[in-house]
Order: C-alpha cells, then structure tokens, then sequence
C-alpha cells in the first residue's frame, strides 16, 4: 500500500493517490487530469475509484474528465445528488483497493454530503483519515458555505458538523494519519496550520474544535469571526455537481495566439477582461490600459476568483511568454473557461506595435517617508484584518483587497492617498483596478509595508496574529 499527498500550494489544496496491489484510487482530484493518468501509467495501476469528499467551492475538480477517460466511477457520501452517474455510498460503507479497503463516513456539516473516508490496511488496520473540508490540521470546515441548499442555518450546520466529529472522528484511534482537502491559506477555515499532515491525536491535544465542552460552544467557536466566502465559490459548486467543459477543451481556447490588432479588436467586441499576469514590478512600468494585474507567482486563481468572481467572464491573457498555459490551467481550476485566447509575445509585442499605454505611479518605501505627511495625508492599508490589527502605520485606514468593490465607491476621487500591502502583489492589484475604474489620484507603495517597516514611519505596536 502507497499514500501519496499532492499539494498545490496556490490553492492550498491536496489531492491524495493511494495504490495497492495493483490498483489505484484518488481522492479530490485537480482538474487537469494527466498527470494522474501519467502517474499510474508509470507505476502500473488501475484506476478504481474516483472519491469526492463533497461539492467542492473553492476549485473546480477533475472528477469527471478522470472518470471519462479511465471510465473509473465517482464515489460521493451520502445524500449527494450529482447531475451524472455516480456511486452515492452508504454510510459505513466499504470499497476495496487491492489488499486494502476504504471506508465512507458521512460527516455532514461543512455540506450535507460531505464525507471522510478511513483507510483500513491489508491487517485490518485503520491507517488513515481523509478528511475532507469536515477536519482541517487546526481547524474544522466552515458550516456556512451551504446554508441556502441545506435550507439550514449555520448555527444548524455546525451543529451537525459538532455531531459528526464528536461520534465520528474523535473516537477514532490516536495514531491514524489526518490528510485534509486544504491547508493554511484556504478560504474553506479560519486557523489551519501551516502543516499539511498530521497524527489524529494530536489534533484532538491542539485543535481548538475539537476540545469544546459541549455543542453550544462548538458552534459559538467555529461560527466567530467567518469572514463572507468569495463570491466565485457558488459557481464553483454548481460546476462540480452539474458539469463542465473538458479541461482539454479550455486549454486549447486559451492557448489561441493573438496578434495586438487581433488582441485589441477580441477585447473591444467580446468585452473581454485583459488579465496581465505578469510580475507587479514589470506591470507598474507599463501595461496595457484597463488591464487588471494578478501575478502568476503569487495566489493568483483564488484572487481572481475573489475579485472577477463571474467564472463565465471573457478573459484575454497577457503572460511572460513561455507562461500561458500554466495561465490558462490555473485559471481552469476556480471554473475561469472562457478565456478567449492571449497575447502573442506577451507585453513586448503590444509596446513594439506602437499600441497605446499606462503605467502606475509606484514610489519606494524609502521616498514614501520622505513625502507622507503624518496625520495629513491619506493611507490605504489593504492587507487583511489580522495583518492590520497585528501592526500598521498609524492613522492608516483599513481596507482589505477582499472587499475593494464595496469601499472603492467611498473614494473621493479629488483626495490623493498612499496605496500599500504587505510586499507589494495586493496593492498592485487594487491599483490596476482602481486605475481600469478611473481613480488615477493615489501612489502606491513598492514593497508594501514590509519595507515601509524599515523606514522610521510611526506603527502601532506588534501583536502575534495568532493571539487576535
């Protein structure tokens, strides 16, 4: 028997392959398929059996394109009601993998479907907990994502989710292995660790849901401080239960090389957004107007799909060349198919044709101490509640990245203001966006408030995030 965990860290999301004597399953799949496909071709195996811990929100998963082409059937928990064929277990049931089993829970809360499955080794042994979005290293699933499917409360949700892991999981033994669907940086929880596996006992010792007296202060716990879902996450359910595109299908769409004529004329008539991809560094000198930034090397489909949240919007690409299809695959994993092709020789082609340009007025940390007038002038502190509350410039007003489409309406557009984040990639995002929405009075700061932190502007006083 072989486990083996595959991360993907922009997602923050694991995806678990498990061979046994010849035979394979996989758990949560990504939504490109292939390199499964590769995977098992190398080391043997068959695939026999799809496993989905639920309706996924925050990514769209490749169940059904795997399916299709190994035709292995998917195998959800109880309750689950999927638009294709699939095997929907009974509680406590059994299904073999070669000398070793798995085992459903269902372990509704986080959705009503969801489920845990418990691997069993060749001795009989439970070995493993695949635990799904229902127990996180740290932390549970937020009870809220399915309050309108469910007709329920979250406070009703989290009850359940108590149940499931107060009679389900806890009684399990110490020494079996905690696999969950995500890890820190995840919307799906509040306090996830940085780790990505972890001894059930220990998270019985350090999980703070898992050591409340009773149900009321369970649901009290894990309910404090949600922060609203991104908006993208409903579509992305709707996609894993009802159906998509083939993931090939969106590839080849994307990978569509446009000249900028071509380019230009595709963004005016299909009123495509232009996504720019590149570095912050390189976006600040010049880029193509209206363009929104969200750098590849960074968190790039979470926030694209927090802040385009439509999946269905038209998108037109402008990569480091070399880059558009990791673009256009990542793009596809939060539900973006319909990206209409990108630029062919990336930025450098647009400037060489003469086509028109903008850029962003970005001044270093160290001039921003020289120029801000304290208590006179505006600063914009976009980073999230928890790095704001743990230190900030003084007198800086907060206004998380998440929720600029709500305070960006509050800007006068006559009052300049200073523009930063933590290093930089956030606030350059706000600052593409804002400029693409006509707020053009404002400076943003370059290497955000990890380098303003050097300079001898006042802050408030350092707090440890994990005390707030």
């Amino acid at each position: 028997m072989k486990v083996e965990q595959i991360y993907t860290g922009c997602l923050a999301q694991g995806a678990y392959y498990i061979t046994s004597n010849g035979e394979a399953a996989i758990i949560d799949p990504l939504r490109e398929t292939q390199p499964y496909i590769d995977r098992m071709e190398q080391d043997g195996v068959k695939l026999k059996y799809i496993f989905e811990t639920h309706f996924h929100a925050d990514f769209v998963s490749g169940h059904l394109d795997l399916s299709q082409k190994t035709q292995a059937p998917i195998v959800y928990g109880p309750t689950a009601q999927p638009a294709f064929e699939a095997i929907v277990a009974e509680d406590n049931q059994v299904f073999s993998l070669g000398n070793v089993s798995i085992k459903v829970l269902h372990t509704p809360g986080h959705t009503l479907e969801s489920s845990c499955f418990l691997l069993i080794d060749e001795n009989g042994k439970e070995t493993a907990l695949f635990s799904g979005d229902t127990l996180f290293l740290g932390d549970v699933g937020r009870p809220d994502l399915a309050q309108k499917a469910a007709h329920m409360t979250q406070d009703e949700l989290a009850g359940l989710l108590y149940e499931s892991l107060y009679t389900k999981i806890l009684p399990l033994a110490d020494d079996i292995t905690v696999y969950p669907a995500h890890g820190a940086g995840s919307a799906c929880g509040k306090h996830m660790m940085e780790e990505t596996v972890d001894s059930l006992g220990n998270q019985k010792k350090i999980n703070y849901a898992l050591n409340q007296p009773n149900k009321e202060s369970f649901v009290k716990a894990v309910t404090d401080g949600l922060l609203p879902p991104p908006a993208y996450f409903g579509m992305n359910v709707a996609m894993n239960k009802q159906g998509y595109e083939r993931f090939e299908e969106v590839l080849t769409h994307g990978m569509r090389a446009l000249s900028p004529e071509a380019f230009e004329a595709l963004a005016e008539s299909a009123h495509a957004l232009i996504l720019d991809t590149r570095s912050n560094t390189d976006f600040a000198l010049e880029f193509i107007p209206q363009s929104i930034n969200i750098g590849l090397d960074g968190d790039f489909a979470p926030w694209v799909g927090a802040l385009v949240v439509d999946v269905k919007q038209p998108i037109l690409l402008v990569t480091e060349p070399g880059r558009e299809e990791e673009a256009v695959t990542r793009l596809s994993r939060v539900g973006f198919d319909q990206v209409l092709g990108h630029l062919e020789g990336g930025f450098d082609a647009w400037k060489k044709s003469g086509k028109e340009t903008d850029h962003v007025n970005r001044i270093s940390a160290e001039q921003f101490a020289v120029e801000v007038k304290m208590g006179t002038d505006k600063v914009i502190d976009i980073r999230k509640e928890g790095e704001y509350a743990s230190e900030h410039i003084e007198d800086a007003y907060s206004r998380p990245l998440a929720y600029i489409n709500n305070w960006m309406k509050d800007i006068n557009p006559q009052e300049h203001f200073y523009l930063h984040c933590a290093g930089g990639y956030r606030s350059m995002i706000a600052a593409s966006i804002l400029q693409a929405r006509g707020y053009r009075n404002f400076t943003e700061i370059e290497g955000g408030f990890n380098a303003i932190a050097k300079t001898g502007i006042p802050k408030t006083d350092f707090v440890c995030q994990s005390k707030l």
